[in-house]
């Protein structure tokens, strides 16, 4: 099977794509293939200037607005001045963070973003949106020991990368259980996963005088382009994929080129620590979901 590219994109004229943390990366960079497809492409962000500054390196429709994925009074915000159809909600903005921080509202920092983030955007935006929630997650989760007893890691001694990881199986834990309760209201709306690959962008940065790991020097000779990393999420929200689907790239493991579906793993697909994970979530930000 050849591998998936952009040109596959189809005419987007006349969608709305509202897509978070696009002001760099592999945010960017689906942007900037939405926008020049014909989409009115909205960039979701915390730095509006640093947005204003990608959007202006796009071509077509392309509109910048402020949103901190880390404070629930933002999100609020941002959901009560729109008041148009979302074709296509693209939940991307991730961060991993290299020691404990926390959110505006007391959570850690990974899991307070990266998932309780997007769930609250997601609940409030979903009366708008009429086709797609595309959630980023990553082949991370496999990693992951998530503990819904302590997610925000008040008791446990803080391991940055389990972090991460546990974000990121929170993220597909979400992806199944925002699909399962879609379906069961009969709505038209599809939610999925992207993974974008190992992808040399921003979110893996270090300070200057931090120590270089095996990983960090690895990750410019396997790493890929934001541009190639943007795959699995253009697919994921354009192509026929079924509902909960799970998109990675074609090649090395699932690190690499083009876009196709993918495993998860066995946490990631079992419905009781998912519907757990819901009703933590929900208490946590304090939004309800329609219906």
């Amino acid at each position: 099977m050849p591998d998936y590219d952009a040109s596959s994109l189809p005419d987007l004229r006349h969608r709305t794509v509202v897509i978070t943390g696009a002001s760099s990366g592999i945010g960017e960079a689906t942007a900037t293939f939405l926008a020049a497809a014909g989409a009115r492409t909205v960039l979701a962000v915390r730095n509006p200037d640093k947005g204003a500054a990608a959007a202006r390196r796009m071509t077509g429709s392309v509109d910048v607005r402020e949103l901190d994925l880390a404070s629930l009074d933002s999100i609020r915000s941002f959901a009560r001045t729109w008041d148009s159809p979302i074709d296509i909600l693209i939940n991307n903005a991730g961060v991993s963070a290299r020691t404990l921080r926390r959110t505006a509202d007391g959570f850690e920092l990974d899991f307070g973003t990266n998932h309780l983030g997007h769930f609250a955007l997601t609940a409030l935006l979903l009366p708008q949106v009429t086709g797609r929630v595309v959630t980023v997650a990553s082949q991370a989760e496999r990693a992951a020991r998530l503990d819904l007893d302590d997610p925000n890691w008040e008791r446990r001694p803080y391991v940055p990368s389990r972090a991460y990881n546990d974000s990121k199986l929170a993220n597909l834990l979400f992806t199944a259980e925002l699909e399962r309760r879609l379906r069961a209201g009969r709505s038209p709306v599809r939610a999925v996963a992207a993974h974008p690959g190992l992808v040399t962008t921003p979110i893996y940065d270090k300070p200057a005088d931090a120590q270089r790991t095996f990983w960090d020097r690895i990750l410019p000779v396997l790493g890929q382009d934001a541009a190639h990393g943007a795959l699995p999420l253009l697919f994921a929200a354009t192509e026929d994929v079924p509902g909960g689907g799970f998109v990675g790239p074609q090649h090395l493991m699932h690190m690499r080129g083009g876009a196709q579906l993918i495993r998860r793993s066995k946490a990631a697909a079992d419905p009781k620590l998912a519907g757990r994970l819901w009703d933590i979530s929900e208490a946590l930000t304090r939004v309800a979901y329609p219906g």
